[in-house]
This record gives C-alpha cells, structure tokens and sequence, in this order.
C-alpha cells in the first residue's frame, strides 16, 4: 500500500512540475504556494518510501538545504528568480543525492538550450524588451526526465 502512495505521490509531483513551468512561461513567475506544495508533499513521500529519519530523511534535508544556498547565490546576483531558486531547492527534496546531481546536469543543458533558443527568438523578433527565461522549465525538464527514469529505466 505505502508503494502504490508514493508512486500516487510522484505523479502529483509531476502535475505540480508541469504546472509550474506553464505558469512560469506565462509570467515568469512560480508561485510560493506552488513551490511549497512540492516541498511539503516530499514528507508523505519520505514515509511512504520508507526513509528512516536519520540518516535518509537528514540527507534529503541537507542536500535540498545546500542545492537551496547555491541558487540563492545565482539568485544574488541576478541569474536566477526567486521561484525558480524554490523550485529546484524543493524538487531536491524528492532526489536521492546522485538523482540531486544528475537534475542539476540536465537542468543546466536544458537551461542552455532554452537561453539560446530564447536569445535567437529575441534577435530575430528585434525586442527591445529585456529577455527573461522561464527557467522553471527547465528545472521542471529535469525533473520530469528524472521521474520518467523512475518509470521507464527497467535497468536502473
């Protein structure tokens, strides 16, 4: 039963990705609310997986704590937004630490590839407006390849 609750649980969180990279194309924003959601629902995942508290549930926390500073960093400096920043922090959550690097390293080529594909838009169209990439979607890429692994991957 706890299995069948922790695949139900990732199939929200691939709902809640999704929409917040749609919401994210749309305004160039991600909602708290959102974000705190995807945070939140990593706990009853925790349980239903089977992670003890310590070290498992630590880890988890710790990782997501440290992948959080790094973009608060980015943040800082004005290469990232503030839901963006949440989003990657809380979806960490959800990782296994090799799946935390394996996100990290799909998201920035995602990431890429939207800023050059994005860039060539905003030539070509002449904009004088100051491009914004909706980050989010690369992010929420990363995490849907990442889930799909979890379903797909009979190797893994």
């Amino acid at each position: 039963m706890l299995g069948h609750l922790a695949e139900i649980l990732v199939g929200i969180l691939a709902v809640l990705i999704l929409i917040a990279a749609a919401w994210d194309v749309r305004t160039r924003t991600i909602p708290n609310w959102l974000n705190g959601a995807i945070a939140v629902l990593a706990i009853p995942f925790w349980w239903a997986s089977g992670l003890d508290l310590w070290p498992d549930v630590a880890l988890q926390i710790g990782i997501a704590l440290a992948v959080f500073g790094l973009f608060t960093i980015a943040f800082a400096y004005g290469a990232m937004g503030g839901g963006d920043v949440k989003m990657v922090g809380a979806l960490a959550l959800w990782l296994p630490p090799a799946a935390v690097v394996m996100m990290l390293i799909i998201m920035s080529l995602a990431g890429g590839a939207l800023t050059a594909v994005m860039l060539v838009r905003h030539r070509v169209s002449k904009a004088q407006h100051q491009l914004e990439i909706p980050y989010g979607v690369a992010i929420a890429m990363a995490g849907i390849w990442l889930i799909g692994e979890r379903f797909l991957n009979q190797f893994a």
